[in-house]
């Protein structure tokens, strides 16, 4: 398949059909077509008020961008232990004012902090009040994202 041709500043066309004889969508394979395909959806939301066609090539390109951004530039979630390091220190807690907020004995917010004890749901749920966020970020990114089972709830929550 031909090269897709890089997109200038002309009037876009507005029927589907044209937009693709101008740049087929197609996987993107490389840097440049990566480019070009992000440049002529930004010249799409720029452009204002979408055809219809304009909008079903637009949704075309987005979903071939975001599954090339999938591969190559994905983000790493943090595990539920950076993220509890984290909200520490963006309030200025240490690991004995941890231990505090979760009621135990000052010893185990280290034992916390250094992956040696496990937060309980109870902990979970506390911290999550504490500092006004979702529970799931508490949790190991790939047990956050992954769809309900029906085994039996469990009482310790492993902290990533």
């Amino acid at each position: 398949m031909p090269a897709p041709k890089r997109v200038n500043s002309t009037r876009l066309p507005g029927k589907f059909e044209e937009l693709v004889r101008l740049m087929p969508p197609r996987a993107i394979k490389d840097d440049r077509h990566y480019a070009d395909t992000t440049a002529m959806v930004d010249r799409l939301m720029a452009s204002g008020r979408l055809t219809k066609g304009q909008e079903l090539y637009m949704e075309t390109l987005v979903q071939l961008v975001e599954a090339h951004e999938a591969r190559h530039h994905a983000i790493a979630l943090p595990s539920g232990l950076d993220a509890l390091k984290h909200l520490l220190a963006e309030h200025g807690l240490n690991a004995s004012a941890l231990a505090k907020i979760l009621g135990m004995h000052e010893s185990m917010g280290s034992k916390i902090l250094n992956g040696d004890r496990s937060l309980t749901v109870e902990h979970i749920r506390t911290l999550a009040s504490r500092f006004k966020v979702r529970a799931d970020i508490f949790l190991e990114p790939a047990r956050a994202s992954r769809a309900p089972t029906a085994r039996p709830a469990t009482t310790r929550a492993r902290v990533a």
